[in-house]
Formats: structure tokens, sequence, C-alpha cells
């Protein structure tokens, strides 16, 4: 490729803050694969935040590219698989779109197809805009995608703080992670935590229901692992809590001790495995372990604690929850879905079709 910027390139990232800041240009935060997409001409590079190319498990996103983009460009942006018949961001689908085999890809492609958010212009032509101020970018970006067409997308963008406000309460409702700010001045940075980005945080009290050893040592916890009720009265797994120190993680392995018991009668033996039942087990076999022993310690499902969480993903965490504290006080099996805060709901349509 002979562009202004050439692959690879890191993207520009953001560090969290607690409220959303005024006086910024404001976008939702997408919850897909973050990528700088390359065009020149009849060529095309989906890179990763990782600098590892993504092009060959995208081949409908490499033709949307070709169909849209102007013939010699840089853009920023993520890459999703958007489900609107479930109104909703579907990052599962995504990852299972990563897959070695191209045959699978071909399949995938047009099983569970994804689209590209575009967000930012580093190039155009033979223009490096990367020092160009990022309201300026923007604008640029709205003109060289001004006739896209789906599966490529401009993200909306507003500077009323207000609007903003509204944006954070209601787009999580179409599956959308927060939001994004920007400075109107801000310089491109690759690899850069120069931009803000806040997310939604919640607290649920959750069943302790086994835990994993540390890589450092046996007597250490690496995590706990969570489950909630659901309306069966059956105990599902709902994610792990895993940042403890050292010392915490020893006491931790002392305390678990008495609750230890046989997988036979648990709620997550390999009979509610097989039955379909969402266990931790459904990661013992899968591809995305890279190598990790997922198995884990089965313990009595008394103990209740309370973990903060940014968002659900169907009936699990999004993300590794955040120890809070321990709840001595709570009935276990009081621990259900009913808790939850529900996000209010919004088409996600809308918000990928308004700039």
């Amino acid at each position: 490729m002979q562009l202004p910027i050439n692959p690879p390139v890191k993207p520009m990232l953001a560090k969290p803050v607690a409220d959303i800041p005024p006086g910024q240009i404001y976008e939702p935060k997408w919850d897909g694969f973050r990528s700088i997409v390359f065009r020149d001409g009849a060529e095309v590079e989906i890179g990763s935040r990782n600098e590892k190319p993504m092009t060959r498990y995208f081949p409908e996103v490499v033709e949307a590219v070709l169909a849209n983009f102007p013939e010699r460009a840089v853009i920023d942006g993520e890459v999703i698989v958007a489900d609107t018949a479930r109104n909703t961001l579907d990052f599962e689908a995504l990852q299972q779109r990563i897959h070695p085999a191209a045959s699978r890809v071909k399949l995938l492609s047009e099983q569970t197809p994804a689209g590209f958010v575009a967000f930012d212009l580093l190039a155009i032509g033979d223009e490096d805009l990367t020092e160009r101020p990022f309201a300026e970018r923007r604008e640029r970006l709205l003109e060289a995608l001004r006739h896209a067409k789906p599966p490529i997308y401009t993200t909306p963008a507003t500077d009323d703080l207000d609007t903003a406000r509204r944006w954070f309460a209601e787009f999580e409702g179409a599956g959308l992670d927060g939001l994004i700010a920007k400075g109107r001045d801000l310089v491109y940075q690759p690899d850069k935590r120069v931009m803000a980005k806040i997310k939604h945080k919640r607290t649920a009290d959750c069943v302790v229901a086994g835990y994993r050893v540390h890589k450092s040592a046996d007597n250490r916890i690496g995590s706990l692992l969570l489950g909630l009720y659901d309306e069966r009265d059956v105990l599902v797994s709902v994610g792990v809590i895993g940042s403890f120190p050292i010392k915490v993680r020893e006491e931790l392995f002392e305390e678990m001790q008495p609750l230890v018991t046989p997988f036979e009668g648990h709620p997550w033996d390999w009979a509610a495995h097989m039955q379909g039942e969402r266990t931790p087990r459904k990661n013992e076999v899968s591809r995305w372990n890279n190598g990790k022993d997922l198995s884990f310690v089965p313990l009595r499902p008394e103990r209740v604690v309370e973990v903060r969480y940014d968002y659900m993903e169907g009936i699990r965490f999004r993300h590794t929850a955040q120890f809070e504290r321990w709840r001595p006080d709570r009935d276990p099996h009081t621990c259900t879905y009913e808790q939850l805060e529900r996000p209010v709901q919004f088409n996600l349509a809308e918000v990928l079709t308004s700039r």
C-alpha cells in the first residue's frame, strides 16, 4: 500500500472517567473489534488493536469497504455484528468470526455478517490528517462517507452535553457500552489514552459456586465463579471476579476450603452441562482459552458476594466483575436475575443510521 499512513497502526485509546466531561464531542461506545481500515484502490487491510490484520476473517466487510470508502483512505472505527432482530450488538457472534478455516469464515460471513462503524478519518487521498483537530477530521469523515450504505456506518456524534447524557441512558438498550468523549482540538495519537470513556457501573448480589486456582500457586484463588438463579431456580453461570492481591488470594483459598464439594449433585455438574445449561464447563473446551486450564473446583453454593459490573451480554456479565463486599445477610436463592437493572429498550437501527 502507498498511503500517507500505512499499516500497522495502533488505534488511539481512551481512559475511564467517572462522569461525562463538559465541552467535548461525544460518541456512543461501540462493542466490537476496534479496527483501523486501510484502502488503497483494490487493496484493503483491516487492522486490529494488537496490529494483527483481521482482513481474512471479514470478507463481507472488505467488499463493503471497496463499495463505500473513498479510493484511498484510512479510517478508524469498530467492526461489529448488529443483530437488529434481537435489537443488540452480538459480541459473542463476533468472536466466533475469528476462525482458522476458510470454509467456516465464508459460512459465518453469510450467517452472522459484520459491519463497520467509522468514527475517525486519519487519511484521505495523499493527505495525512492525524495532526488536524478532531472536529475537522469528523467533518471530513462525514463528507467522505456521505453516500455510504450499510454495512458501513458513521457513528453519531454530538457536542451537546444534555444529548450526550440522554444517549448514555438510552443507547445501552441497543447493546452499546457507554460514551466516548473527545476534545475538539484532539490530534490523533496512536496507542495513547487521550480520549475519555464513560461506562455504566452497577452492582449485583451473586452466589459463589466454584473457584479456579491461580497460575502462580495451588493455594491461591485465581477467580471466584459467580451464579444467579433464573426463573426455574436453576443456578446459571454469569461470570467471575478475579482481581485480588496475592495475600487475599491465599486468604480466600483457606476460606473456601470448608465449602469444597464433589461435582456430583453440584448445580454445574456434567449433567447440567450436557443438558445445555450455562455452566463454567462451557469454556473448558473453548478454542478461546489458548491452552489455559479452565477446570474449576466446585463449592457448595452458600456464599453471597456483591460485585460491580458494567452491563449484561445476554444472561452473563460482559466483562469480568469486580469484588465489592461479602453479603452474609443474603439467602443465596434470592440472588436472581430480577435484581438486575434493565436498560431502557432503544432501537439499534436508529443508532446505526443517525449521525
